[in-house]
């Protein structure tokens, strides 16, 4: 998968390339058909999201709701949020 066609804001991804690899990010925002928003709420912060390309993530099915839910309705998100969210799969 090289575009955003199957993505959703608020889903599970990996870095595959870069100095982050191996980290999990939740995608904010999805820019065009080649690039998204992806944040970790610590390295990557929701005041400062990382631009990636797609093809350089693995994508999960996991898709917080909540996540996009709040981002939908204008609630504000939070690092410690977007953190809770990635902190159990990071084992």
């Amino acid at each position: 998968m090289e575009t955003t066609e199957d993505l959703q804001i608020g889903q599970l991804v990996k870095s595959k390339a870069g100095r982050d690899k191996g980290k999990l990010f939740i995608i904010k925002e999805i820019i065009n058909d080649k690039y998204v928003y992806i944040v970790d709420g610590e390295l990557r912060k929701i005041s400062n999201p990382k631009k990636k390309k797609v093809k350089h993530l693995i994508i999960y099915k996991r898709t917080f709701k909540e996540f996009e839910e709040q981002k939908k309705n204008s609630i504000k998100l939070t690092n410690v949020f977007v953190k809770k969210l990635i902190e159990p799969y990071e084992k």
